[in-house]
């Protein structure tokens, strides 16, 4: 069974600028939540006893959660009212923020890091949700806004929760995440119109059980999903890297270092940009300039002298290039998937978020692998290899006839 193209998208209520730009803070205030102990793992291992060749589960286990929300949790949006679902996680979040807060010992941590990443899986019940609302001619400039609000939440996060450190101390990062989630939680109560999904009768059970299948035989979806994840895997390879690079190489403090994760929050603005290209037909064009953009993103660091401040300002360029190609490439996946049934969306979205979940993961390990062994020169190859294989990828679209699907 082939997933159809939705006939029509429409809809009892209708996205209105303000409603688009409160789902686009909503996103990026939630997905924050799964990167503010990011630039505080040593602080907080060290204050939770914990033994330091185990400090990464400080982070780790709210991904963990993510992708356990997102594969368990997200589909449930094909058949419970969508508001109710996104209102429970979001009250979820807030008590396992505070969680964190009080947190004292390493059992209580690690329950409510893992209870952070279930919750935070919101955001992907928050696009499908907004996809549905939107109309089919605007649906990718829909999507892309909300995007640009993901990528500006996961940027800032790092250098807010550095800063809020500094000034009080790492329980005050959660404190301040559970006022704004508190705060949201309150404002989508008060904003958000219900959606209903048709099929509510299926159990929960029967959903799971289907979304093998549909990868399986979903071309749209599988592709995207795959090209995306060889793309995050670059991103989190950049990522992962470049705070050891810029350490060793340009000798930069981590207030430093805060600002330039700065810089990623600039490539942003190709969201909205690949939204509308996607509605107006162009998807295969932008996603070759993603995939490009995103491989020579690497190749450029290597222009100027090792450490020299032509060298750091091109690394700073190369960042913005790259978090625009990732950005980009995201809302056209997001847009292709979100054209199909209306009734899978939340299967689908899951889904594709699990399959970028993974090659994530296996970028950063890389990433770490490579520069330990061959520095920043081995794993800029590395990360240009990422995109270049989506790339390759992409282009057998045109050999197999599939690329009327794939708009």
């Amino acid at each position: 069974m082939k997933v159809l193209m939705s006939s029509s998208a429409s809809s009892s209520h209708s996205l209105s600028k303000s409603l688009i730009l409160l789902l686009g803070l909503a996103v990026g205030v939630v997905a924050a939540n799964l990167y503010y102990a990011q630039p505080l793992v040593g602080l907080i291992s060290k204050a939770l006893n914990l033994d330091p060749s185990l400090a990464g589960l400080v982070v780790t286990l709210t991904q963990v959660g993510y992708g356990l929300g997102v594969l368990m949790i997200v589909p449930l949006a094909d058949i419970l009212e969508n508001r109710k679902l996104i209102l429970t996680m979001i009250l979820l979040t807030t008590v396992s923020l505070l969680g964190l807060a009080f947190a004292t010992s390493l059992i209580p941590y690690f329950l409510a890091a893992l209870a952070v990443g279930l919750g935070a899986s919101t955001v992907q019940v928050i696009v499908p949700y907004a996809a549905h609302l939107a109309p089919e001619a605007t649906r990718g400039r829909v999507v892309g806004s909300l995007m640009s609000g993901l990528m500006i939440g996961i940027m800032l996060s790092r250098p807010i929760s550095s800063l809020l450190t500094d000034l009080f101390s790492w329980h005050a990062v959660f404190y301040f995440s559970a006022a704004l989630m508190l705060l949201l939680g309150l404002a989508l109560y008060k904003l958000l119109p219900e959606r209903q999904p048709t099929n509510t009768g299926i159990r929960y059970s029967k959903l799971m059980a289907s979304m093998g299948n549909l990868f399986a035989e979903t071309p749209v979806l599988r592709r995207r999903a795959i090209y995306q994840a060889f793309m995050f895997g670059a991103f989190s390879l950049f990522w992962t890297t470049t705070p050891l690079l810029l350490v060793e190489e340009f000798h930069l403090s981590q207030t430093a270092i805060a600002l330039f994760a700065l810089a990623g929050v600039a490539g942003a603005v190709s969201a909205p940009l690949a939204g509308r290209m996607a509605d107006k037909g162009f998807s295969r064009q932008a996603t070759t300039v993603a995939m490009i953009s995103a491989s020579v993103s690497f190749l450029i660091t290597h222009i100027f002298a090792p450490g020299s401040g032509w060298a750091l300002a091109i690394l700073v360029f190369a960042a913005i290039l790259l978090d625009a190609g990732i950005t980009a490439n995201l809302v056209l996946g997001q847009r292709a998937i979100f054209s199909l049934s209306a009734e899978l969306r939340g299967r689908l979205n899951g889904l594709y978020v699990a399959t970028i979940f993974v090659g994530g993961a296996v970028g950063s390990y890389v990433g770490a692998w490579a520069y330990a062994h061959g520095g920043w020169m081995l794993t800029s190859w590395v990360g240009f290899l990422f995109p270049l294989l989506a790339f390759i990828y992409f282009g057998t679209e045109w050999l197999t006839g599939f690329q009327k699907v794939s708009q």
